[in-house]
């Protein structure tokens, strides 16, 4: 996606279809790119995973469907749709999908250290 003007609205449609569950796959797709925020959507097919890693700048996680096993600084938290999780910058994390699962990534720029 091409970087998403500031001052200018964007909708999203159809992203179920645009994005599917992959079989043993893990795939993404960036919704909104510009110098304040970056919204990211993520699809996991059961067992796949992200191993543990931090990102440079603040990031609030939200579950859209199926659970996942996600992990902050060595404590586990298992997820569900709507259930949401916020990480400070260079906060270690990694998550497990415990079955096809959808989730939305936000990471905020302008809270970069």
């Amino acid at each position: 996606m091409a970087r998403t003007p500031v001052e200018e609205s964007i909708v999203v449609n159809g992203l179920a279809e645009a994005l599917p569950i992959s079989e043993s796959a893990t795939t993404s797709r960036s919704l909104v790119d510009n110098d304040h925020v970056r919204v990211v959507t993520f699809a996991f097919d059961t067992g796949e995973e992200l191993t543990e890693h931090t990102a440079a700048m603040p990031v609030v996680v939200q579950m859209i469907t199926g659970s996942m096993r996600f992990e902050v600084v060595g404590e586990a938290h298992h997820l569900e749709p709507g259930d949401c999780i916020y990480l400070p910058a260079r906060e270690p994390h990694s998550l497990q999908a415990l079955e096809p699962s959808r989730l939305s990534l936000v990471m905020l720029r302008d809270a970069q250290e």
